[in-house]
């Protein structure tokens, strides 16, 4: 006879962009291996166990453990597995970002846009920060290149009264932030940081990307379009971490053993918005040129409107971007329309003339043969590449 349906309890928050994608990576395991039925409250990160928990008849959990919800959870002698990973627990299974190849990812990210000089901003206390931190400098040392930390104090509150914290710590964040020579690169811990990180930017007048260039972790679809500029930020494959935890559940529930020793998932990528999209440069005149063109190549400007803005002369202006970017201010121009065009086609419908007007470009044919030359794709190509890249995310059944 077939077994009952088994019941499986979701202590996960559906309050952020991780979480989220947690419980979508849950979901696709249930519906393609283990049929369960899937019960989930909303939540945030730092809340108690819901009440309906303990008389639920729930075969398994998988939850965000930690230090007020352990005990609670062990009382109920039934299998659970970890996806927050803050502390090793006898018994329980771990599933989590690998924070080592977060930070390796930031780190090239951040390498390859020209920054030699590197900081880190996190929260004091709060466990994905000290990983973060702690590889970072791991990535920065082997290189043979310091880091600047800054760290609000945390002391041991919860993670949501932590990154609260950093609200309130505006002045003597924004001191440290001014202290930092330009150019230089910033991973900070997540995306609340990396949010409030740029609101101190903004109001101490230091130019992001050009003088300091940030990154976040979490790619959270809400808070990095609300930061100004937009925040960059390391993806992490949260959908593979939950569906690798349900497949551990699954085998701890039919009695198999597992091991306790914790899962790595490593992130998937870093998307780059304008708090990155920038060529590093020790030459703060060309730095200045690049922000111009940066702001104003999508108004219709042209070489001679970048001279006509630089203190040099063509020539030397000319010379100057061989030497440090080795391409000339009319590439400089084209590729920011061209990251423009991408950026458009991805996160809107909007017809081709449309997109064309909106990068600069008088006539959609003229945008379609850059395009294709720069990308190998024509407009339509790459809109329908990214719209099924940006799709749900097919996680491979095993």
């Amino acid at each position: 006879m077939k077994n009952d349906r088994r019941r499986v309890a979701l202590i996960i928050e559906s309050s952020r962009s991780y979480g989220r994608n947690l419980l979508r990576g849950i979901a696709q395991y249930s519906r393609t291996h283990g049929n369960w039925s899937l019960m989930h409250e909303e939540m945030t990160i730092d809340a108690s166990l819901p009440q309906w928990l303990a008389g639920a008849g729930v075969n398994g959990v998988i939850a965000r453990v930690d230090s007020h919800t352990l005990d609670p959870l062990r009382q109920l002698s039934i299998p659970i597995v970890d996806v927050r990973c803050r502390n090793a627990h006898a018994g329980i299974p771990q599933v989590e970002t690998d924070d080592h190849a977060v930070a390796r990812l930031a780190y090239q990210h951040l390498s390859e846009r020209g920054f030699q000089r590197f900081a880190f901003c996190g929260f004091r206390e709060a466990h994905y920060s000290y990983n973060r931190l702690r590889f970072f400098r791991e990535c920065c040392e082997a290189n043979g290149q310091s880091l600047a930390v800054y760290e609000t104090d945390g002391a041991t509150k919860p993670i949501t009264s932590i990154e609260r914290a950093g609200l309130t710590d505006d002045l003597a964040l924004s001191r440290w932030l001014k202290s930092l020579q330009p150019a230089t690169g910033l991973l900070v811990c997540n995306d609340i940081r990396g949010h409030q990180v740029l609101a101190a930017c903004r109001d101490a007048g230091i130019l992001v990307p050009d003088e300091l260039g940030v990154v976040g972790v979490d790619d959270d679809d809400v808070i990095c379009p609300l930061c100004d500029p937009p925040l960059s930020s390391v993806r992490p494959d949260a959908e593979r971490v939950g569906y690798r935890a349900a497949a551990v559940l699954d085998e701890l529930m039919q009695g198999n053993p597992v091991d306790d020793t914790m899962e790595l998932v490593p992130p998937v990528t870093v998307t780059q918005r304008m708090s990155t999209q920038v060529s590093a440069v020790e030459d703060r005149e060309l730095a200045r040129v690049c922000r111009f063109i940066r702001e104003h190549a999508c108004d219709g400007i042209d070489v001679n409107d970048v001279v006509e803005y630089s203190a040099l002369s063509r020539r030397a202006l000319e010379r100057r971007f061989r030497q440090e970017l080795d391409r000339t201010p009319h590439q400089e121009l084209m590729n920011v329309q061209v990251a423009r065009v991408k950026q458009l086609l991805k996160e809107t419908s909007l017809k081709l003339e449309q997109v064309s007007r909106m990068a600069g470009y008088s006539h959609p044919e003229r945008l379609g043969v850059v395009f294709k030359r720069e990308t190998g794709m024509t407009p339509g190509e790459y809109r329908r590449q990214a719209n099924h890249a940006g799709g749900d995310n097919v996680i491979q059944v095993e």
